[in-house]
C-alpha cells in the first residue's frame, strides 16, 4: 500500500518540482503517470521535459506506445492500466486520485499551487478525502526555502 505526498508550491512552479519527483521515481524502477486536468498543460510540460536539463524518458498519453513509457503523461481518464500500471501517480492542477489509486501504487504525489486560492482548497479536499479513507499522507512544503516535511 503506498502514501499519497502533497507537495505545497510556494516558491516555485510545478515544472521546476515535476522533473525531480520524476527523475526519483524512475532510479526507484517505477513506471510513472503524470496526471493533470488539461491537454494543453500537458502538451506544454511534454515540451517542456523534453527541453530541460537531463534527459526524462515520456510520452504524451495518445500514442501507439504508451504502456512502454516510463513516464505517461495523461489527462484525468487518460490513464495507464493492468500490466502497465503506474507504480507512481503524480497528480497536478487539481487532477482527481482515489483512495483506490493510492492502495495500488507504491506513491502518489499532490502537487499544488499555494498561492491559488482554488488550488488550495482542491488540495484540502483531497487531503481530507484520501485521509479520511485511511491512506498514510504527508505533508511537504518549501515556504521556507527548502522541501520540508510538516508535521
Amino acid at each position: 500500500m503506498g502514501n499519497a505526498l502533497f507537495y505545497h508550491l510556494t516558491r516555485s512552479p510545478a515544472a521546476r518540482l515535476v522533473p525531480l519527483l520524476l527523475g526519483k521515481s524512475l532510479q526507484a524502477g517505477w513506471r510513472v503517470e503524470l496526471r493533470g486536468s488539461d491537454r494543453d498543460r500537458m502538451a506544454r510540460l511534454d515540451d517542456e521535459l523534453w527541453l530541460a536539463e537531463g534527459f526524462l524518458p515520456h510520452g504524451l498519453a495518445g500514442g501507439p506506445h504508451d504502456a512502454a513509457q516510463p513516464v505517461l503523461l495523461t489527462v484525468a481518464g487518460e490513464g495507464r492500466g493492468g500490466a502497465a500500471a503506474a507504480e507512481c501517480l503524480i497528480a497536478l492542477d487539481g487532477a482527481a486520485v482515489a483512495p483506490e489509486e493510492c492502495t495500488a501504487a507504491q506513491r502518489v504525489c499532490i502537487v499544488f499551487d499555494g498561492n491559488d486560492p482554488p488550488a488550495l482548497d482542491r488540495a484540502r479536499d483531497q487531503w481530507r478525502a484520501l485521509t479520511g479513507a485511511g491512506i498514510a499522507s504527508e505533508y511537504w512544503s518549501e515556504a521556507g526555502g527548502r522541501w520540508e516535511r510538516k508535521r
